[in-house]
């Protein structure tokens, strides 16, 4: 059994649980993010629409509301520190007719009350101005100027490699099994697959699991339900055709089917939504994908569906009262939700990081609470660090990193740049996916940097290699080879994501 022990112990790695991390790790603690997969952004995080919302749509006097206009105000500076793309496009919410005008009113006035700036309706003719593709059918639409993209992968991974080089440890291919109060340490036990480990305070921040972790320690039962939205991407030739995101009139399961452009120039149209029973039902269905495409006609026309160069499916972590779910749990002192964290959670994170922050420094403030921060010893010191009462004030860093320099993507240097770089160091002179123009050198730091990719899946959206027209059909055994040599890893193990995923599954050898 391990001795292992922390002040804060993060469940997910997600963006939420990222975001968290990162704005913890201004602070001398000792942090551990724990996933039951094998790198961040694996679950909720990693198949969304990319959106930054405006903020029109969540509820007044709720927490969505209030950190989705937080969020979205953030997202710019943060884009520039942790060097993630983000794009101010503003988005359109289209109705097809009068009756539905009313409804865009309804939303106009609900973004004012939530604090959203440049709110306006626009008669049809002035929404064709801004997108002259829009559907014969779009009778008005809403715009707002403060909606944006951001690239969810890249986010993530953003927050995550910040908080890693600040001192948070990431331990991945970790369950928890179970979570006790653990009286001998004021504090709990975190029983996993990889040990057992001890911390003082516990964030739940599991997403489409933070249900079946919270009610292993309150009896104030939570229930998450897996909604299912699947998308189609296009090719980039087709991504000029909006330069706005376009939303239709949202309806009880959300916002309904979008057309957007990306942040990296592609055309994407989704999601569905449909509640599901399996928290890993991420499969596409043919009913699905033909509701994305008919849906997206009504909003858009002349969507070139042949263009579709992939589709997949994310699970979004629907809570039975439709708000987040982030708060210290009055029968569990020390332990935090940060739970049903659906749309417009990725917009939200930053300022979800921040909200969860200050009720981790209210909690440790709390005079009959108090550690002694960043201890980092065995169990029995963290026992006599306990009896250490400090201040209750947490002490900032002083040697804290607040920006991160994401990975340079050659395709999108200049020529004499793209020379330069060659010149200093000839991996960035080997493309290795030619849809996306991805050199080895890029493959390379992806591999090499903090928190660095050890499956293709987190090649592939680090660098966005294999993320092309061809999808990785002609980079994919080239990708390996690097793994491989780089990671010390023999081909066969080599993994899209998880240990069950590996793409060689049998050689001739095997057959003789």
């Amino acid at each position: 059994m391990s001795d292992l022990k922390y002040d804060i112990i993060i469940i997910g790695a997600g963006v939420s649980g990222c975001a968290v991390a990162r704005e913890l790790s201004r602070y001398d603690l000792n942090i551990c993010v724990l996933d039951k997969e094998s790198d961040v952004c694996e679950g909720t995080s990693k198949a969304n629409s990319g959106i930054v919302h405006a903020g029109h749509d969540a509820k007044p006097d709720t927490l969505k509301a209030k950190l989705n206009v937080q969020g979205n105000l953030m997202m710019e500076e943060m884009a520039k520190k942790l060097d993630f793309p983000f794009k101010r496009n503003g988005s359109l919410v289209v109705c097809q007719n009068e009756e539905e005008l009313s409804k865009l009113e309804e939303l106009k006035e609900r973004g004012k009350e939530n604090g959203v700036e440049g709110l306006r309706i626009l008669t049809r003719e002035e929404a064709l101005e801004l997108e002259p593709a829009l559907a014969d059918s779009v009778y008005a639409a809403l715009y707002a100027p403060t909606g944006g993209i951001v690239c969810p992968f890249l986010m993530n991974i953003a927050y995550a490699e910040n908080a890693a080089i600040n001192g948070v440890k990431f331990q991945f291919e970790t369950c928890v099994r179970d979570i006790q109060r653990c009286h001998q340490v004021s504090g709990f036990e975190v029983i996993t697959n990889q040990g057992t480990l001890y911390s003082k305070y516990v964030i739940n921040a599991a997403g489409v699991y933070a249900d079946e972790i919270h009610n292993m320690v309150s009896e104030k039962k939570l229930h998450i339900t897996p909604r299912r939205g699947e998308y189609c991407l296009l090719d980039k030739n087709a991504g000029t055709l909006v330069s706005h995101t376009i939303f239709q009139v949202p309806g009880e399961m959300g916002k309904g089917v979008l057309v957007t452009p990306t942040i990296h120039g592609n055309l994407m149209i989704g999601p569905t939504a449909d509640d599901v029973p399996d928290k890993e039902d991420n499969a596409t269905t043919r009913a699905g994908l033909d509701k994305v495409l008919n849906d997206s006609a009504k909003s858009v026309k002349g969507i070139p569906t042949r263009q579709v160069i992939t589709s997949f499916a994310g699970l979004r972590a629907h809570e039975d009262g439709g708000d987040f779910q982030i708060e210290e749990l009055t029968d569990v002192p020390g332990f935090i939700d940060v739970a049903g964290i659906e749309s417009p959670g990725l917009t939200s994170a930053p300022a979800i990081g921040v909200y969860v922050c200050d009720l981790v420094k209210k909690m440790m403030e709390d005079t009959d609470r108090q550690i002694n921060p960043g201890d980092s010893g065995n169990l029995r010191s963290f026992e006599v660090a306990d009896k250490q009462k400090s201040s209750g004030r947490l002490q900032e860093k002083e040697n804290f990193i607040e920006t991160r320099k994401g990975i340079v993507h050659f395709a999108e240097l200049s020529l004499e740049e793209q020379k330069e770089l060659i010149q200093k160091d000839p991996a960035y002179g080997q493309v290795i996916c030619r849809c996306e123009t991805v050199t080895e050198g890029e493959i390379l730091d992806a591999i090499r940097r903090p928190l660095g990719a050890r499956t293709l899946d987190g090649v592939k959206r680090r660098t966005r290699v294999g993320m092309g027209r061809c999808q990785g059909g002609f980079c994919t055994p080239r990708i390996m080879e690097i793994l491989s040599r780089e990671c010390g890893i023999p081909l066969e193990e080599i993994c899209k994501n998880n240990p069950d995923s590996r793409i060689i599954v049998g050689t001739n050898k095997d057959r003789l």
